[in-house]
């Protein structure tokens, strides 16, 4: 009895069809910039504090996700970006916002475990400079642009936190982006911004709702201008009684 063999023209039909199956399904897992009311791409990446985390875990729950921007100079970490994850643990802590809102909270780094180590080593220096720009020793010895300087960054920075060497919190899950798959895949990883030129994120915030939805999106047009922690707390507030 002799085998049935392929047609060459059946090869070619079904090779096609293979290889489009394959490409669908690399673009479904194709991470791209991504517009309110469309579903965040899933994706994995490690957690600082061990493990990995897949979005797509959180289905189910509301999500805020913070691409604080890192460093802002060589050697020289955001004090801005900082803060902001200081006021997100604060108010973890003193109102549990995750229970009460049905929410995670994300923070993702675009370096490597041992960069993020580092930017734990640093916190507590960044808020000590912090403090020192608020209460400058002889403060009486400030000329006009001075004193506008030490202003601004009162209010700028208006609460005091202070940590301990190596002893910042991580109430939430710090995710290592060191390959830059998510924050190049999104659009918002950049080596020349805010007249700084350091690999580093454009400061970005996302909310998700239960279902995985962008409801919320905020790319930074500079590094003092991004949405506060209570104002994220209240959206999200308002997003679960929709």
């Amino acid at each position: 009895m002799k085998k049935k063999t392929l047609r060459p023209s059946k090869i070619i039909l079904l090779t096609f069809f293979i290889f489009t199956l394959f490409s669908a399904f690399a673009q479904a897992d194709e991470i791209k910039p991504v517009s309110l009311l469309q579903d965040m791409p899933d994706f994995t990446l490690p957690v600082y504090q061990g493990g990995e985390l897949t979005i797509s875990q959180l289905e189910g729950k509301n999500v805020l996700i913070v691409f604080p921007r890192g460093f802002a100079a060589k050697d020289h970490w955001c004090h801005v970006c900082n803060y902001q994850y200081a006021d997100l643990v604060e108010l973890e802590k003193k109102k549990q916002l995750r229970e009460k809102l049905d929410l995670e909270i994300l923070v993702v780094l675009s370096y490597n475990q041992d960069v993020v180590k580092e930017w734990v080593k640093a916190f507590q220096d960044q808020f000590v400079d912090i403090d020192n720009w608020k209460n400058p020793p002889e403060p009486e010895k400030l000329d006009e642009k001075q004193k506008r300087r030490v202003e601004r960054m009162r209010k700028l920075f208006p609460k005091k936190y202070m940590y301990k060497k190596g002893k910042v919190p991580t109430p939430f899950p710090i995710l290592v982006d060191g390959e830059r798959t998510v924050s190049k895949g999104l659009g918002i990883f950049s080596t020349d911004w805010n007249g700084s030129k350091i690999e580093q994120n454009i400061p970005t915030v996302f909310i998700l709702d239960k279902k995985g939805t962008v409801q919320f999106k905020y790319i930074s047009q500079n590094t003092f201008d991004r949405p506060g922690a209570e104002y994220l707390m209240k959206f999200i507030s308002r997003l679960n009684k929709e």
